[in-house]
């Protein structure tokens, strides 16, 4: 039988290495972020392939994949927000843009159709084939069959690629298409809830066929898939992506929103749920105040109109970093808080003003006053690698990525090519610029003050173009299913149980990384 001693002794791991509880209460007083923390290794009968990233950030808006992409004007607008949903994460559409533009982006992630060319380049019966060999040089298009229609849209027939050659050059579309009849078309109204699963069947009952159009009830061109197309998005399915879609089979998407006020300083609350009515009403799955600093009356106004008025949407409210923040924002109406002020890599608040908290001990302090009010947060900046993913998850139940994200192929930043490379625009919605196109009131100026008098909280930088979204999040999708392996957490309920962390010094943060060798091929 064992001795009291021995049921009381603490073993030599328990008492290097912390539960969150344990180890941030023994640094209480010190912040620290993700750098200054590793995790520790568990006993494990996980395989990283054997893992589920599922999260919510409400009880009606689930994720498959925990991470979401900033409200900033160089990272998420529709096609961030697509891919993003698509990958069964997250976009937060930003509000550096018109009211109606801002409802537009969300019609457009809504309609979207995977695997369906929306808005299809087409060419008119009259042109000849010299014509469109010129557009696809001068537009670079990787495809030579058309859709061949009215100027009111009505289908009349398909430019086969086979007829887009040189020695054709001077006949005209109309003498070389596919005429309408003969022509592989679907019913818009025929697709039902699942388009790919009807397009893929359609295929399959039509050996030969590459190109499905779909038409509508007035025979108008709506849209085109290709097989290629679907057969690429029925591999993706068979390695268990699961997109974030609504009942309706549509994509999930959120939207930031400003917080207009009128001339005397009060919210204008006529204007603000006008627009939140607007953007719920073309289907927006979420709705986020985010500001500089979140714990204020503003805020919280703004916040329990939107709860009053709108019972079941989730409502994302920020920035904070602290566990008062986060009850006030709660008891306010949010169901999830962002966490981080100053964090974020062309974030300049913490030298600025001064102020802002390292972002894993914001994360542990919030965490808590989350679990007592029943809410999520989400990790908001300072995440450079999957690694810094795994550690916030510890603690938060999603993340925010800005940069990570700005240099894929779907962000909105601008283009540009220096010594060879292309990179693409990305600034902090503190900086000069983004305050210009509309995010003064993220920080608490005025809309139209003069900004070269304002001291920016962020920068204006740039990013090198990195990929696809798909490919971005793979990878970093692959580095958080490893953390968990490690830790022996199937799932992230159990990897925030099985979390045990330990501080690491300059020295061991420079052990972490390659050293003492000459890199030739540098990791994905």
């Amino acid at each position: 039988m064992a001795s009291s001693k021995s049921k009381g002794r603490v073993s030599l791991d328990e008492r290097f290495y912390l539960s969150a509880d344990g180890f941030f209460t023994a640094n209480a007083g010190l912040g620290l972020t993700y750098d200054d923390v590793s995790l520790a290794t568990r006993y494990s009968e996980v395989l990283p392939r054997m893992t589920r990233l599922d999260s919510s950030l409400s009880d009606s808006l689930p994720l498959s994949l925990p991470i979401v992409s900033s409200d900033m004007d160089t990272v998420t607008e529709h096609r961030m927000a697509i891919a993003m949903a698509l990958n069964g994460g997250l976009g937060l559409l930003h509000y550096n843009m018109p009211e109606a533009d801002q409802v537009a982006e969300v019609r457009r992630v809504k309609n979207h159709i995977h695997g369906m060319i929306g808005d299809p380049a087409v060419v008119a019966p009259d042109d000849t084939i010299s014509q469109v060999l010129a557009r696809i040089e001068r537009d670079g298009l990787a495809f030579s069959t058309f859709p061949v229609t009215a100027p009111d849209g009505t289908l009349l027939g398909l430019l086969p690629g086979s007829a887009v050659k040189e020695r054709h050059g001077q006949r005209k579309v109309a003498a070389v298409m596919i005429p309408r009849d003969k022509v592989f078309t679907v019913a818009e109204k025929d697709l039902g809830k699942d388009p790919i699963a009807t397009a893929d069947r359609k295929f399959s009952d039509h050996v030969g066929q590459n190109k499905l159009l779909v038409v509508d009830a007035k025979n108008r061109l709506r849209g085109l898939f290709t097989l290629s197309d679907i057969e690429r998005i029925s591999e993706e399915s068979r390695a268990h992506v699961r997109p974030t879609r609504d009942a309706d089979f549509r994509l999930r998407v959120g939207v930031a929103v400003s917080v207009p006020r009128t001339a005397e300083g009060e919210i204008d609350r006529a204007r603000f749920l006008a627009h939140a009515a607007a953007l719920i009403d073309e289907g927006a799955d979420a709705i986020a105040i985010s500001t500089a600093h979140g714990h204020t009356k503003g805020v919280g106004d703004a916040l329990r109109m939107l709860r009053k008025a709108y019972k079941d949407i989730t409502l994302i409210a920020g920035n904070v970093t602290s566990g008062e923040g986060v009850e006030f924002l709660a008891a306010a109406g949010a169901d999830t808080v962002k966490i981080g002020q100053g964090p974020g890599s062309i974030c300049t608040t913490r030298i600025v003003a001064g102020v802002g908290i390292p972002q894993l001990t914001a994360l542990y302090v919030a965490s808590r006053a989350a679990a007592k009010k029943g809410v999520r947060i989400l990790a908001d900046g300072g995440i450079t690698k999957s690694g810094d993913i795994v550690k916030a998850l510890t603690l938060a139940d999603a993340v925010i990525l800005g940069g990570l994200l700005a240099g894929s192929r779907e962000a909105p930043g601008k283009l540009m090519e220096i010594n060879g490379k292309t990179y693409k625009e990305y600034r902090g919605m503190g900086s000069h610029e983004a305050m210009r196109k509309g995010s003064a009131a993220r920080y608490g100026h005025s809309s139209s003050g003069k900004f070269s008098k304002v001291a920016a909280e962020g920068i204006e930088a740039l990013k090198e173009v990195s990929g696809t979204v798909d490919q971005v999040l793979g990878t970093l999708a692959g580095g958080v299913q490893s953390g968990l392996g490690y830790l022996g957490a199937q799932n992230l309920a159990e990897h925030r149980k099985r979390a045990r962390y330990i501080r690491v010094t300059p020295a061991g943060q420079r052990e972490a990384a390659p050293h003492d060798v000459i890199e030739i091929k540098a990791g994905s």
